[in-house]
């Protein structure tokens, strides 16, 4: 049994704050959870006093090991440019699992991370979703597959037409989406397949079936309104990724009920559909009600500093409490694992992090990491 005590722990829960509290961690899960649990005798103690406890955050989307930072070339395994639909490629096979990001995800307090195929395709394949610590590089898969990318905007039409190939424009990228999903949905009560269309279109039949989220690529407010449209028309489950301009429709958002994985924002206005990035459009979103959840899109902004995103959100405007929840339980249930991560619960796995300040600060510093239950910190890092 390991015990941590003493600490301020942001439960992220019902139960919210509780100073000087304890908490049991036996195996991968949380034991007890309160300020008079009892220790056993035979436990290893962690004393964090005058400490920040929090849940492990998690970053929604990165490409994490697929687009590693100082490998251009050889690391670089994020887009299949070939053909703008290929959903059955799998963000896993494409991962570095020794990607030093792993460890900078672990110093700035992520746990978990969705990892997923870039945006130059249209359908460009099945995230991932990984564990930043495991004692097996395999054992850092946490849930494969875990939804479909897919993008509307600038970046199918520049990559495809500069090959002088569909699409070349906001139309012909609709359209191709839309192509997909309505052949998938036509195959998907027929035994007849050819093997490489059943396997072409498996992806796809479990969005479909809403067994998986279309993970959607949109920064414009046109684009947006283009994937909530196509959301309507074949009736499933969207995560839309980026939201730049969400903020102009929200009222769509919220009548949906579609979330956005919002960012980067630690970032300068490196394209036109990003022209109205900012930190006080958080803030907006949750005055008119739009659920979200932070993300880096590493490496466009290092992992490790998802919560200084979340930090500067407040600083424009969003309330703190909020933005906490937003690298913790909102993700979690948006992602549909809240019945295991991103509260501080008995029962919970015990993704944690001790931080020497408030998880704000940017002085703070992430002092001890555990991920179901396995310990990071002190002398590594």
């Amino acid at each position: 049994m390991l015990a941590i005590k003493g600490g301020k722990i942001l439960t992220m829960d019902k139960s919210g704050v509780i100073n000087g509290g304890i908490i049991l961690v036996e195996g991968q899960f949380i034991h007890k959870v309160g300020k008079t649990v009892k220790i056993p005798a035979d436990s290893t103690v962690i004393d964090a006093q005058g400490k920040y406890i929090c849940p492990g955050f998690i970053d929604s989307h990165t490409h994490i090991g697929l687009e590693e930072e100082i490998y251009r070339v050889e690391g670089d395994d994020v887009n299949e440019t070939s053909d703008p639909i290929t959903p059955q490629l799998q963000a896993v096979d494409g991962i570095n699992f020794m990607d030093l990001a792993f460890v900078d995800a672990l110093r700035g307090g992520v746990t978990r991370t969705m990892c997923m195929p870039g945006s130059a395709n249209i359908l460009g394949g099945q995230a991932v979703f990984l564990k930043t610590l495991a004692s097996s590089l395999g054992d850092m898969i946490y849930r494969n597959p875990w939804g479909l990318k897919a993008a509307l905007g600038e970046n199918p039409k520049r990559v495809y037409g500069a090959q002088k190939k569909s699409p070349k424009t906001r139309m012909a990228s609709a359209s191709l989406l839309r192509e997909a999903l309505s052949t998938a949905r036509s195959f998907m009560d027929k035994d007849d397949l050819k093997a490489r269309e059943l396997f072409h279109n498996l992806p796809i039949f479990k969005v479909l079936k809403k067994e998986m989220p279309l993970l959607l690529h949109v920064h414009r407010a046109d684009d947006i309104l283009t994937a909530l449209r196509i959301k309507d028309e074949f009736d499933i489950d969207m995560l839309l990724q980026h939201g730049t301009e969400a903020m102009l429709v929200a009222d769509e958002l919220v009548k949906r009920d579609v979330a956005v994985f919002l960012g980067p924002l630690l970032v300068n206005r490196a394209k036109v559909e990003m022209k109205e990035v900012a930190f006080k459009n958080a803030a907006t979103l949750a005055a008119r009600g739009v659920k979200f959840s932070f993300i880096t899109d590493h490496p466009v902004i290092p992992i490790e500093h998802l919560r200084v995103c979340a930090a500067l959100a407040v600083r424009e405007g969003l309330d703190e409490d909020v933005a906490l929840h937003a690298i913790t339980s909102v993700p979690a249930q948006l992602l549909k694992v809240d019945h295991e991560l991103g509260t501080i619960k008995e029962g919970k796995r015990a993704d944690l992090v001790i931080f020497d300040g408030h998880p704000f600060d940017f002085r703070s510093k992430a002092e001890k990491v555990l991920v179901d239950g396995q310990l990071w910190g002190d002398s590594v890092g």
